[in-house]
């Protein structure tokens, strides 16, 4: 594919991200946080599989060892199962807007956790970068009046959380990723996960999972679901892994800085949330830092910057 075309798609990818937040933002009105996770992922593990089938792609599953089966399953635990139970239940409580400049602390995060992994000194840029990128979303969080880790400040917690997870998760993939194609590693991750967030929906009988109560919401929030399972989910990150083999993790990367543009617009627009002066002092902090947080002296191996977290 041209480059140009890429770019185009990758801007597109970040603009149907930026949409996904406030649609689970929507959802969280009608449905419990676990049902539209689970839904969500289900959708997402079967169009991933459906392609990898379309694609021929081979699985030589009993060629795989129990170690790397051990690290797929903590992959999608922390990628999947954890990261949707913490993106949902915060959704609830926290702000589209917030939400989005919370989610572009994702490639700072990895920055961050690459030099402790790989033992990558942390230049007096970078360490600036990272207090300016938490300094912004500090004072995003904690600006608006009576702000406190209840309420609205846990949500916020709660949908870092769902970041840090994410992010944790890819720094095990690295090794997996050596060994066994990108569309392959998507498709286990994201199935394991949906079984264990299906288990727990299973399981948990605090949750009315009944017919009727299935298709009261209506139309409307399914297809959200729609468009937030299939599309900005599996279809979305299909095209961000492509892209990556393409042009490459650092030009690739680059474009995370358009989802909290997107993300907080979007929120602006459909959902009619207040834009304020910390905002906007907390985007630009949570933007710049990350420009200076992820910038590298030199080339580390196997240091790589992991898709934001598949929201």
């Amino acid at each position: 594919m041209k480059p140009t075309r890429m770019q185009l798609l990758l801007i597109g990818t970040m603009a149907i991200w930026g949409l996904n937040i406030s649609a689970i933002k929507v959802l969280t009105t009608y449905l419990d946080p676990l049902i539209i996770a689970c839904v969500r992922m289900v959708l997402a593990a079967i169009v991933i599989n459906l392609t990898l089938i379309w694609s021929r792609q081979p699985i030589k599953l009993l060629n795989i060892s129990r170690w790397q089966w051990l690290r797929f399953l903590l992959c999608a635990a922390l990628m999947v199962y954890v990261n949707q139970i913490f993106f949902t239940t915060g959704m609830q409580s926290a702000s589209a807007s917030n939400s989005s400049l919370i989610m572009a602390l994702s490639p700072l995060v990895a920055s961050i956790l690459a030099a402790i992994i790989f033992r990558e000194p942390l230049t007096r840029m970078r360490l600036l970068g990272v207090a300016l990128g938490f300094g912004g979303v500090f004072a995003v969080v904690f600006s608006s009046p009576g702000a406190s880790l209840s309420g609205p400040g846990l949500g916020d917690l709660q949908i870092f959380g769902a970041m840090f997870s994410f992010v944790a998760g890819g720094m095990l993939i690295q090794d997996l990723a050596r060994r066994f194609n990108a569309i392959v590693i998507s498709s286990i991750i994201y199935t394991l996960g949906a079984c264990l967030l299906c288990l727990h929906l299973a399981i948990d009988d605090s949750i009315n999972l009944t017919r009727q109560s299935m298709s009261h919401p209506g139309i409307w929030p399914w297809v959200l679901m729609i468009f937030s399972g299939i599309f900005a989910t599996a279809i979305c990150n299909m095209y961000w892994n492509r892209a990556i083999a393409e042009l490459g993790v650092a030009r690739t990367s680059v474009f995370q800085y358009w989802i909290p543009v997107f993300g907080v617009g979007f929120a602006l627009w459909l959902l009619g949330e207040s834009f304020t002066l910390w905002h906007l002092v907390g985007l630009l902090g949570i933007v710049l830092g990350t420009y200076l947080g992820t910038q590298r002296t030199q080339s580390v191996p196997g240091a790589t910057v992991p898709a934001p977290s598949k929201l």
